[in-house]
């Protein structure tokens, strides 16, 4: 049996610690320099780069990882472009490089994105527990009006998105941050509750936590 070490699941099972998602990464690199055919390799690689290029230290790795993120994304999609998963991961690294790196980048990428999330739902709406909603429904909230965004289409995606998971930490975070910018701070705030009653999800737990976090200090200052 595999150690820890050499599994890269286990590995990205506890992400949070840094030195292990990047070994995870470098793990499943591995593999797939050795068949470029791996599509599960490659998917996993694509996702554990979405991590990275979230929590890196520098801006310089954040970047280099969701570029990296989008190759092995593009790989993906390459091996079989009938499976979401592919699409979905170049939409997650293509939208952390839109949301973070100055609005030449959100300009650059906003259509791909759009057009990649899509494609998810047609192939599987339920994907990742709704997680092309999810992100559709950040899109049309990060999104300026004049470029296609919507608060009204941003919540929409988001309560489709949690038809699929209703404890979903991030949707309702989400949900909270579009109801704010419609002046619907009451309902924002049962929202950020609900982040703050759901359970934690075996899967996601780490995501869980942060989002939690976002939850609690965002009440707070909305309750000042």
């Amino acid at each position: 049996m595999a150690s820890a070490q050499n599994d890269p699941d286990a590995l990205y099972r506890n992400r949070a610690t840094l030195a292990d998602a990047r070994s995870a990464a470098a793990l499943w690199d591995a593999q797939l320099k050795a068949d470029a055919r791996n599509f599960e390799a490659a998917w996993k690689l694509a996702r554990v780069m979405y991590w990275l290029g979230n929590h890196e230290s520098t801006e310089d790795a954040r970047r280099a990882a969701l570029e990296r993120g989008i190759d092995a994304g593009q790989k993906v999609v390459a091996l079989q472009p009938s499976r979401p998963e592919g699409h979905f991961w170049i939409a997650a690294n293509m939208g952390t490089l839109a949301e973070s790196f100055g609005l030449r980048q959100g300009l650059k990428y906003r259509g791909k994105i759009k057009d990649e999330l899509e494609t998810v739902l047609r192939l599987d709406p339920g994907f990742m527990r709704g997680s092309a909603d999810r992100a559709l429904g950040r899109w049309y909230y990060r999104v300026p009006g004049l470029f296609g965004g919507s608060n009204k289409k941003s919540e929409e995606h988001l309560r489709k998105s949690l038809a699929y998971d209703a404890n979903s930490t991030v949707s309702h975070f989400f949900l909270a941050e579009t109801l704010i910018d419609m002046d619907r701070e009451a309902d924002a705030i049962e929202e950020l509750k609900k982040v703050l009653a759901a359970p934690y999800d075996a899967d996601w737990e780490p995501e869980d936590r942060e989002y939690k976090q976002k939850a609690s200090d965002l009440l707070a200052k909305l309750r000042r």
